[in-house]
């Protein structure tokens, strides 16, 4: 029998054992991912036909032509064919080419992957691949009616892939056969084709002007600038009357690590690592390698390469190794430089930690709240109540000695948030208020307001579950009846104003601790999305004040376990002047 070999085939496959066996530069992810698309080649679970893959491929570079740009050699594109790279037909022949066995072990016609992740740098030539592969999905989907949506978080963005598409249509002279609407009310090009027919429109992404969508392709680009799950939620949901749907992200970094995009990153890392599976998404992340402390050698011409897998055909290697160096003299000029040319996420500029650092610090210490509970360890408890109907916090925090003499410092926080307005509050600000719920770091409380009572019994859980409770700290002006409510169930709860002077040692003494790798907080997700959020002023004396970098985040289990350090602090210092007094 013989094996059809189809014309793509070769290149995709080179490709991917290229990169598997170290010849050609590339990112962890990308080599997980060749990896992983050699082993499921082989899975009994999956057929591996690209015969759609060819078709899509065949479309792009027989139809489409470049409409700007030039070559390393500075000759023009314009008008020239378009060509697609291997990485690119790698991205095609995955999502075109794996279908679903039934339980019988034989072929179906339904794909494997019903959504994918694309994340690139700048100037790897995305927008124009997103309108190409755009119009290639449109015809070969053409026989189920197939309606295509890309959309930018601003319509600008989806602008450029639906330009490109309409200057490629007058290009072939087949503007006459199909129905374009370019106005300020419309962006949409459609047409009857015989056996079928297509329709494509660029759309902004406002979820609450989608809610009747119907589409068989969606492609969210810019993700990074999406402010909203419910902005790409929405164009998933308009697929569900097909079999066949696919739903493409892709985005270049941004620097708002709490945001759906970075989410969504982390959660599709997490499927290349194999620690969560996920068999229909697909996943395409190019960036430069970082290490432990989340730092990237960014001077480094071989990351340049990791980065971008169009170095050297859009990615000009001199180019960017010059803006490398401008980016290590300039420190402006870094933080644009890391999310746009080496697609690695940076905290806000004005963001005070690096995330990194804490997670690095946390990773290297494992125990459990059992195990903390046993310990000989004395804590000092913080809370933050939120003023009406908002995010409240409380925190535990201790010191232990370990038998090296190392002391490391513990936080156990955990955050509160009225039902009634979790909701509309995740969405509006992004918070993953209900993720934190399933990861048991916040509790739901049933009334329009946080209950004190909720927060009293968070304590008195504690104190059952064996922590030695000392003091608690807490500004009383800001919740009097909580105030006497612990009081009364026996804690010791001192008023603790939230001036910035008496807050500055405990904020010194985390910071120093996270530096140093003795800070633990058991991989809270919340607290590291608080963390995330300080903004903070140097002040004489080396005195600090800080404060959430925008309205609409916390930082409220931040500011908790501040309150519980300071009480440390303060014990401590009494503790001593009443052992020097006795001694004296």
């Amino acid at each position: 029998m013989v094996v059809k070999k189809f014309i793509n085939e070769t290149v995709v496959m080179e490709y991917a054992q290229s990169i598997v066996s170290g010849n050609k530069v590339a990112g962890k992810e990308i080599v997980q991912m060749c990896k992983r698309f050699l082993d499921d080649l082989n899975n009994p679970e999956y057929e591996f036909l690209p015969k759609d893959a060819e078709f899509v491929i065949g479309v792009i570079e027989n139809t489409f032509v470049h409409d700007k740009g030039e070559r390393l050699d500075g000759s023009p594109l314009r008008g020239e064919p378009f060509i697609l790279e291997p990485w690119q037909k790698f991205i095609i022949y995955n999502i075109l080419g794996f279908y679903l066995k039934d339980s019988k072990g034989e072929s179906t016609r339904i794909r494997r992957f019903k959504e994918a992740f694309i994340f690139l740098p700048r100037k790897n030539g995305k927008s124009r691949f997103v309108a190409a592969l755009s119009w290639g999905l449109a015809l070969l989907e053409r026989k189920s009616g197939s309606s295509i949506y890309i959309v930018g978080a601003a319509l600008e963005q989806s602008m450029q892939s639906f330009n490109f598409i309409n200057y490629n249509l007058q290009q072939m002279g087949e503007e006459k056969n199909f129905r374009v609407r370019d106005n300020n009310q419309e962006h949409s090009i459609s047409g009857d084709l015989g056996d079928g027919s297509i329709y494509i429109k660029a759309l902004a992404a406002n979820p609450d002007a989608q809610d009747s969508l119907l589409c068989n392709i969606g492609i969210a680009d810019e993700l990074h600038a999406y402010k909203t799950p419910k902005q790409y939620n929405i164009i998933k949901e308009a697929m569900k009357a097909y079999t066949n749907k696919l739903m493409i992200g892709i985005t270049t970094a941004g620097d708002n690590m709490n945001s759906f995009c970075y989410n969504r990153l982390k959660y599709c890392q997490k499927i290349l690592d194999k620690t969560v599976s996920d068999e229909k998404y697909f996943i395409f992340i190019a960036k430069a390698d970082e290490n432990e402390l989340g730092e990237v050698d960014y001077t480094n011409p071989i990351q340049h390469e990791k980065a971008n897998p169009n170095y050297g055909v859009t990615i000009r290697p001199d180019d960017i190794l010059n803006d490398a160096l401008q980016a290590q003299n300039d420190p402006q000029q870094r933080k644009d430089f890391f999310s746009k040319s080496l697609n690695v996420y940076t905290s806000a500029m004005r963001a005070y930690f690096n995330i990194d650092e804490f997670q690095h610090s946390n990773a290297q210490y494992n125990w459990t709240l059992e195990e903390l509970a046993k310990l000989p360890i004395t804590w000092y408890g913080g809370a933050d109540l939120s003023k009406l109907h908002d995010l409240t916090a409380t925190a535990l925090y201790g010191r232990y000695t370990m038998k090296d003499g190392k002391e490391v410092d513990i936080v156990i926080s955990h955050a509160f948030f009225p039902i009634v307005r979790a909701t509309q509050k995740a969405e509006e600000d992004g918070i993953p208020l209900f993720g934190w719920q399933d990861d048991g770091v916040l509790t739901m409380s049933n009334t329009v307001t946080v209950h004190y009572d909720d927060i009293v019994n968070w304590f008195i859980g504690m104190k059952k579950k064996g922590f030695k409770i000392k003091m608690v700290g807490f500004d009383k002006k800001f919740g009097r009846e909580f105030f006497l409510k612990m009081k009364q169930s026996g804690f010791k709860i001192v008023d603790q104003p939230q001036y910035f002077y008496r807050k500055s040692e405990g904020f010194r003494r985390i910071e120093v601790k996270v530096k140093n790798q003795d800070f633990y907080y058991l991989g809270n997700q919340a607290f590291e999305y608080c963390v995330q959020n300080v903004r903070a002023i140097e002040k004489t004396d080396d005195m600090i004040q800080y404060e959430k970098i925008i309205d609409s985040q916390r930082i409220d289990l931040f500011d908790a376990t501040v309150f519980a350090c300071c009480q440390m602090f303060e014990d401590m210092a009494t503790s001593a002047s009443v052992s020097k007094w006795l001694n004296s």
